[in-house]
């Protein structure tokens, strides 16, 4: 299983992509857990994810996200808008499954 993080900025907008996510993995039979929180949360999650997606809108923030977590083996990926601002959980997931 898959833990994922999304941050965004409050974390309420993360919340609608993060449930998309988990809708789309569930009709491909896929075990993930996708958490939606406030980028100021990171801390205390981080220790328990295996990726973390950031919402476009704090995609200044990627380096600095990077090194916050360059001692842990943690994908990161930036969502971008057209997938966030539509809730595509598909492609949302499929960034998350890329290698």
């Amino acid at each position: 299983m898959k833990n994922i993080l999304l941050i965004c900025g409050a974390g309420a907008s993360s919340g609608f992509i993060a449930g998309a996510i988990r809708k789309a993995a569930k009709k491909r039979k896929i075990e993930v857990s996708v958490k939606a929180r406030s980028e100021s949360e990171l801390e205390e999650h981080i220790d328990n994810i295996d990726c973390l997606l950031i919402g476009p809108h704090l995609a200044y923030k990627e380096e600095t996200l990077k090194e916050q977590t360059k001692d842990r083996n943690i994908k990161i990926s930036i969502i971008p808008q057209d997938i966030y601002g539509s809730l595509d959980g598909n492609r949302a997931l499929d960034l998350i499954l890329e290698d």
